[in-house]
C-alpha cells in the first residue's frame, strides 16, 4: 500500500487522550497512535506505570503528557483533559479503555465487587466519554473509540458484573453516535476478544489456561498489534463515515461462544 492510500489512517495534528494507559491494550494503543502522529496524553491511576509508558511513547518523536487520573471521580476526570488540552491541545481523539475485573459465581458476588466493576467499568466509561463529547462538540469534531468486550455481546460464567458492564458500554457508544453525530463527533466501540496482557500472561500459560484457549475458536489469543487497524481506522479520517459501530476483533471467538 502507497503512503498516499495509508494518509486517511494518520493522526498527524492531532491529540489523542488514552484512558487506563499504564499497562495492557491502553499502553499499547497509546504507542500506537503516537506511532500514527498523534500527541497523546496517557491517563491512569498509577503514575509511575504510566511514567514508564511515557518514556517507551517518546521514542516515536511525539508529545507525551502523563496524567494522574481516576475515572470514577468526575473532578479527577475534568481535571485530567483541561491539563491534556493545556499542555497538547483540543481532544480530538479519546480511547476510553480504563477498566476492571472482579469475577466470581453470581450467587456468590459480593455487592463491592459488582459496584466497583460498573462504577469503572461503565460509569467511568460514562464519565470520560461525556467529558470529551462535551469538548469535542464544543468545536465540532472528534472521535470517541469505546473499549468494550466480545463478553458484552457473549456471556461467560462467573462475569455477571463485568459482561453487563461491557453490554452496557455498547448501547451507550449506540446513542452517544445517535446524539453526536451532527455536532461533528463519531463515537464507535472495540469489542476484543482474549489478548494476551501482563494481568492475564501467566493464567494462560497455566496448563489450565492453554486448555481454554485451545477451546477458543481462532485456537490462540489475539496479539496486540491485531488491534491497531481496528483503533486507527475508528481514530482518524479513514473512519469519517462510520459511527455506532461495534467492531469486534476476536479471532472469530464468537462465532462459536465462550
Amino acid at each position: 500500500m502507497s503512503s498516499v492510500e495509508m494518509t486517511p489512517f494518520r493522526l498527524e495534528g492531532r491529540t489523542a487522550f488514552v484512558t487506563g494507559a499504564s499497562s495492557g491494550i491502553g499502553r499499547h494503543l497509546a504507542r500506537t497512535l503516537a506511532e500514527a502522529g498523534a500527541d497523546v496524553a496517557i491517563a491512569a491511576r498509577r503514575r509511575d506505570r504510566l511514567e514508564e509508558t511515557a518514556v517507551e511513547i517518546a521514542k516515536t518523536g511525539r508529545r507525551i503528557l502523563v496524567v494522574e487520573m481516576d475515572v470514577t471521580d468526575r473532578a479527577s476526570v475534568a481535571a485530567g483533559m483541561t491539563l491534556a488540552e493545556a499542555e497538547l491541545g483540543s481532544i480530538d481523539v479519546l480511547i476510553n479503555n480504563a477498566g476492571v475485573a472482579d469475577t466470581a459465581p453470581f450467587l456468590e458476588m459480593s455487592e463491592e465487587a459488582w459496584a466497583k466493576v460498573l462504577d469503572t467499568d461503565l460509569t467511568g466509561v460514562w464519565r470520560v466519554a461525556q467529558e470529551a463529547g462535551r469538548r469535542m462538540a464544543a468545536k465540532g469534531r472528534g472521535s470517541i473509540v469505546n473499549i468494550a468486550s466480545a463478553l458484552g455481546l457473549a456471556v461467560q460464567k462467573n462475569q455477571a458484573n463485568y459482561a453487563t458492564a461491557k453490554a452496557g458500554v455498547l448501547h451507550l457508544t449506540r446513542v452517544m453516535a445517535l446524539e453526536l453525530w451532527r455536532r461533528g463527533v463519531r463515537v464507535n466501540a472495540i469489542a476484543p476478544g482474549y489478548f494476551e496482557t501482563e494481568i492475564n500472561a501467566d493464567f494462560f500459560a497455566s496448563e489450565k489456561g492453554a486448555a481454554y484457549v485451545e477451546r477458543l475458536q481462532p485456537g490462540r489469543l489475539g496479539q496486540l498489534r491485531e488491534l491497531d487497524g481496528p483503533v486507527l481506522l475508528l481514530a482518524s479520517d479513514a473512519g469519517s463515515f462510520v459511527t455506532g459501530t461495534v467492531l469486534s476483533v476476536d479471532g472469530g471467538a464468537l462465532l462459536k461462544g465462550f
